[in-house]
C-alpha cells in the first residue's frame, strides 16, 4: 500500500523543551530524524484501497449508525476540566523513575522518564482515565501511564504503562494492554493542532465504541470486556470514512481530519463514547470549528480489512 512519510517529531515537540537550543549538532540531527513511529508502520497506513469488511455493516450499526463524530477534544475545560488528552514534552537528560503498577504484568517495568510536573488528563485532581503522556524526542522514546498519580520523591503509580522506541515498528507482547485498551500508543494516533493548522495529518487516528467483542485483531494486542456478538468490533478495527462524504462543506480547519479519516482511517482503541475522536490538549483549538464534525454520521464509515496490510502479526509493518 502506499505509505506517507512520518512528521518529524522535532517540529511538533522538540521546540518546547527548554534544553532542545542547545543541544550539540548531532543530538539535533538525531531528534529531527525520530517520527510518531516508522513511516512503513502501520500508523501511517493508507487504507483507501482495502477492501472492505465483511462485517462492516454490522460493525457500524453497532456503534450507532445515525450517531454523529465528536471530537474528544478542544481548547478551555468541559466540566471544569482541561478538555482533550495532554502530551508532555521531556528535556534530555531527564531523571528516569520508578512506577509502581496495579496490573504489573502487562506493563513496562521501566524506569519512565516522566517528570514530576507532567500533564494529566483531565488535570492534577482528575478522575477517569488520567492519562500521562511523556515523549522524549532526543532519544525518540515514549512513556505512556494509564491512571496515573504522582507520589513523593517525583515517582508515580499508574494502572499500566508501556514505553515504546519510536523508531521501531515492534508490536507490545500478544495479550498485553499499553495505556491503552487495544494495547497501542495513545500520543501516536492523537490528532495535534499543529497537524490540522499545516493542513496535512500522515496517521491513524484513535477512536472509542461503546461496545466491542472480546477480542482484538490486528495491529490491537489487547481484548476487554465478555461480550461474545460477532455483531461487535473487535479492538483494533479498522474504520474508514467513505470517499463519498464531501469534505468542502466543513470548515476548512476541520478537512485535514476528516482527510485523515479517508485516507488512514481511525482504529477502535478503547470503551468509550460512540464515534469518539481522540486528540490533543491545546487553548489554540476552535471549538464552533471542530463541533463541525458532528455533520459525519456513523453510516458515512464502513470498516476495511486492515489485515491484509499485515506483514508479520508481531509487528506494525506495512506492505
Amino acid at each position: 500500500m502506499k505509505r506517507t512519510a512520518a512528521v518529524a517529531l522535532v517540529a511538533l515537540v522538540v521546540s518546547g523543551c527548554g534544553t532542545a537550543g542547545t543541544a550539540r549538532p548531532a543530538a539535533q540531527a538525531r531528534a529531527a530524524k525520530c517520527t510518531w513511529f516508522p513511516a512503513n508502520g502501520f500508523y501511517h497506513a493508507d487504507v483507501r484501497k482495502l477492501p472492505r469488511h465483511p462485517r462492516s455493516a454490522a460493525f457500524v450499526r453497532s456503534i450507532g449508525s445515525t450517531g454523529r463524530l465528536k471530537a474528544d477534544f478542544g481548547s478551555g475545560t468541559w466540566e471544569g476540566r482541561p478538555f482533550g488528552i495532554p502530551i508532555t514534552k521531556v528535556a534530555p537528560g531527564t531523571p528516569k523513575v520508578k512506577v509502581s503498577f496495579t496490573y504489573r504484568s502487562e506493563s513496562d517495568e521501566g524506569p519512565y522518564a516522566i517528570p514530576k510536573n507532567a500533564k494529566v488528563e483531565g488535570g492534577r485532581g482528575a478522575a477517569g482515565d488520567r492519562h500521562v503522556l511523556a515523549v522524549d524526542p532526543a532519544a525518540c522514546v515514549l512513556y505512556e501511564l494509564f491512571a496515573a498519580y504522582p507520589k513523593a520523591g517525583g515517582t508515580w503509580r499508574a494502572g499500566s504503562g508501556a514505553i515504546f522506541n519510536l523508531r521501531s515498528n515492534r508490536l507490545r507482547p500478544a495479550g498485553w494492554t499499553s495505556a491503552d485498551a487495544a494495547g497501542l500508543s495513545i500520543a501516536a494516533p492523537l490528532v495535534k493542532y499543529d497537524e490540522t493548522k499545516r493542513g496535512s495529518i500522515d496517521h491513524v487516528l484513535r477512536l472509542t465504541v461503546p461496545r466491542v467483542r472480546n477480542t482484538y485483531v490486528w495491529p490491537a494486542r489487547h481484548r476487554v470486556g465478555g461480550a461474545t456478538s460477532a455483531s461487535l468490533p473487535p479492538l483494533g478495527t479498522w474504520l474508514r470514512l467513505k470517499s463519498s462524504v464531501n469534505l468542502a462543506k466543513f470548515p476548512r480547519s476541520v478537512r485535514p481530519i476528516l482527510r485523515a479519516l479517508q485516507v488512514h482511517g481511525a482504529i477502535i482503541a478503547d470503551i468509550g463514547s460512540a464515534w469518539y475522536l481522540s486528540g490533543t490538549q491545546d487553548k489554540r483549538w476552535n471549538n464552533d470549528a471542530l463541533r463541525a464534525l458532528g455533520g459525519v454520521r456513523g453510516s458515512d464509515f464502513e470498516a476495511v480489512d486492515a489485515v491484509r496490510l499485515r506483514v508479520s502479526k508481531n509487528s506494525g509493518q506495512v506492505r
